[in-house]
């Protein structure tokens, strides 16, 4: 049966903040401005939230508020072509007279665009909440006023859940089939064959609908028999009952070959059956319990199917989120050899539904109709005996949960939603192949992932909309002309590739991001981005580790630079910590060494209050011998990423050193700046608190910080005017 309620309620309501300190955080943030990113908006319209690549990855679709826009795929920023359909002002006047707005509600929403034919679409919209359906001529780029009634097919209400997927021009569709929302259905819209499932609530119990998509039968010939459509959805549980809902996160399958039943279950699925998905940390008991999107990986090295899902805890009161992966003979085997549930027939404290352990007649229920079946002359669910397909009507929960693979999730993130995920699956330089996650957050960004020996590293955060808007859907172009990721939101439809290996300067910087898109070429002396398909080995010229060990990386041959020169330098965990000198003696140094000094301003008089979604830099500085460096720590650890640091030689032999840091923290956290030299150490520290409201104070620093590292850049400039200060501070200090 299912994880005992008693566990589930106490991880829901206790171990809220356990996750949170052991969650990766992202090793780089960019923030908007600094990445480029391909745009797409057009005056007047919003609600980006269906996108759909042509066949030929060529041309991305888009489906918006009254709109659908074709876009190069390549360049989304290029509109090729757009439709408009609006509602008419009778139907605005007659949905505002039903208690909606006007300006909002009332307006026509698209929520399918799937594709029909090599020359068509299939596109649904709300329709001022009378949900019609329409063909999209794809030459002509205009609806061919083939009004159909959407109901069904299409949500009512903009703000209800849907979900849809178009089977052999059959459109398979999760939504609700009424005005309120209270008639959940999902629904096979078919001339010859309509389906539904039946309006009760063991089958569906207020879903949330996420995600659709067709599993083909596998070509080994196996004994499934038929394609099976999956729906992933979360519902309040019918297994029990307490005094607030508890959700449940579901995966259903139906068949499509299914037709129904001859009496019992007419136009009714006599295959539709669900079970419970697992996504929950064994060492914290912390369940996540709402589904918030599905990814279906496919790959020619894969034996099966792969299910992503992200999750949220129903109590997520501090921005909790999960990844899990499920592997599709893992739900086939749950719905194929798997005990149903019953109806409690007394009362059992909360529980309402209990495990049934009587017999099961033949055919299985819910099964679809395979060689077995055949074999006993069943060759159409219409000639299925009244005793299997009762039974199904009364059984549609599978007793048996879905549990991820490894039992737990790929990834768990504190201080952030998750709203969407897609999933490239690519091939490192060394052979691995490694599953790369990009999940959308409901602030806008987007985080890239990958598994890391059982454990989970977040390469970095890209900042994908300036407002900090919700990520309303994901989709992932890897075939053509080097892979990009589409991300739809309320205000546009923004274009990213999958890496930014170029903005990595040096080869530590490229080696630790254990990015495996990345590699740094000895060539070039630049971090690139390796070709789609890399199917070469091991290369001389190219240098990845995953693990993150830079000590391949060549020796920095830093310039001997005269006196009152300056360099440019960047040190990290592959660099050594102990003093080295980055260039020769100066004759003219004194006889008594130099000691060395921090000088200000020091990290207590920086940035102190932060936000959570910002960045920040804090900056140190120094003057000692010449082999005076610095080495950043957070939380006791010495930083994995290349903080920059620029050395400027004096005429005495001294240098005089600078370095900054740009982070952003999602909880509070303290920062250290070690000067490390031949002639002493020195240390200073600075605790950063994360605030989440507005802060004039911080907004000062920010300017202000980012204002020195603008400075920073010019070092010549910086130097020379700088210069005499520096030695004057420096003597005070002797």
């Amino acid at each position: 049966m299912c994880v005992p309620v008693g566990g589930l309620l106490a991880t829901l309501a206790t171990a809220l903040g356990v996750v949170v300190a052991f969650a990766p955080a992202p090793r780089i943030t960019w923030e908007h401005r600094e990445v480029r990113l391909e745009k797409f908006h057009e005056p007047g319209i919003f609600n980006y939230s269906v996108l759909l690549l042509s066949e030929d990855k060529s041309t991305l679709y888009v489906g918006a508020r009254e709109a659908v826009f074709a876009l190069n795929a390549l360049n989304v920023s290029e509109k090729q072509h757009e439709a408009y359909w609006k509602v008419s002002e009778d139907k605005k006047a007659k949905c505002a007279e039903k208690g909606k707005s006007r300006q909002t509600e009332c307006l026509n929403y698209i929520r399918v665009l799937q594709p029909l034919g090599p020359g068509a679409l299939y596109v649904c919209g709300t329709n001022a909440f009378q949900p019609a359906c329409d063909h999209l001529n794809l030459t002509s780029f205009q609806f061919l006023g083939r009004s159909e009634d959407g109901k069904g097919r299409c949500p009512f209400d903009p703000a209800q859940s849907y979900t849809s997927v178009m089977v052999d021009g059959e459109l398979y569709s999760g939504t609700s089939y009424n005005f309120l929302g209270s008639e959940p259905i999902i629904s096979r819209n078919s001339s010859h064959s309509p389906l539904r499932t039946e309006y009760a609530i063991p089958w569906l119990n207020e879903p949330n609908f996420v995600f659709a998509d067709v599993i083909r039968e596998s070509p080994d010939g196996t004994d499934s028999g038929d394609d099976r459509v999956y729906f992933f959805f979360t519902e309040v549980s019918v297994e029990y009952e307490f005094v607030f809902k508890l959700m449940i996160p579901r995966v259903a399958r139906v068949c499509k070959g299914d037709q129904g039943g001859l009496r019992t279950l007419q136009k009714k699925w006599t295959s539709f059956l669900k079970a419970r998905l697992i996504c929950s940390r064994p060492d914290s008991n912390l369940v996540f319990n709402v589904l918030q999107a599905v990814f279906v990986l496919r790959a020619p090295d894969l034996k099966e199917p792969v299910f992503y899902g992200v999750f949220t805890p129903q109590l997520n009161n501090v921005g909790l989120s999960a990844v899990c992966a499920y592997n599709l003979s893992t739900a086939e085997a749950v719905f194929s050899r798997g005990k149903y549930m019953q109806s409690a027939t007394v009362e059992q404290s909360h529980t309402k539904w209990v495990r049934y352990n009587g017999a099961v007649p033949t055919p299985r229920p819910g099964a679809c109709i395979n060689r077995e079946a055949r074999a006993a002359n069943f060759s159409s669910s219409l000639g299925l005996p009244d005793k299997t397909l009762q039974f199904v009507k009364d059984h549609p929960l599978m007793d048996g949960s879905v549990t991820p693979t490894d039992n737990r999730p790929r990834l768990v993130t504190g201080n952030v939603n998750y709203t969407q995920i897609v999933v490239d699956r690519t091939r490192a330089l060394d052979g691995t192949v490694y599953d790369v996650m990009f999940i959308g957050t409901d602030r806008g960004a987007l985080h890239k992932a990958v598994s890391l020996e059982n454990d989970a590293h977040i390469i970095e955060e890209t900042q994908l909309f300036r407002d900090f808007e919700p990520v309303q859907t994901l989709l992932l172009n890897s075939e053509k002309g080097g892979r990009l990721v589409y991300a739809g939101s309320s205000s546009g439809v923004v274009q990213a590739p999958v890496a930014f290996c170029g903005k990595h300067g040096t080869c530590e910087d490229c080696v630790l991001a254990r990015d495996p898109y990345c590699a740094w070429s000895r060539v070039a002396a630049a971090c690139v981005a390796l070709p789609p398909h890399q199917t070469d080995g091991p290369s001389r010229t190219l240098i990845q580790e995953m693990s993150g060990d830079a000590s391949a990386c060549p020796a920095s041959s830093l310039p001997f630079p005269p006196p009152g020169s300056s360099s440019l330098s960047c040190r990290g965990p592959g660099s050594s910590s102990s003093p080295r000198s980055p260039w020769p003696a100066s004759a003219s140094r004194p006889d008594r060494s130099p000691r060395v000094a921090l000088l200000p301003p020091f990290l207590s008089d920086q940035a102190q209050h932060v936000h959570a979604l910002g960045t920040f830099h804090l900056f140190c500085q120094a003057t000692g011998p010449a082999d005076v460096h610095f080495v950043w720590e957070k939380n006791g650890r010495e930083l994995e990423m290349c903080v920059p640091m620029q050395t400027h030689a004096l005429p005495d032999g001294r240098a005089h050193v600078l370095s900054w840091l740009r982070d952003a923290i999602r909880e509070s956290a303290e920062y250290r700046c070690s000067v490390l030299s031949s002639a002493g150490n020195g240390t200073s520290k600075v605790r950063v608190t994360v605030v989440r409201h507005e802060a004039t104070h911080q907004e000062q620093w920010t300017r202000e910080l980012a204002a020195w590292k603008a400075v920073a850049g010019e070092h010549d400039r910086m130097m020379h005017s700088w210069r005499k200060a520096w030695e004057s501070c420096d003597k005070g200090a002797l």
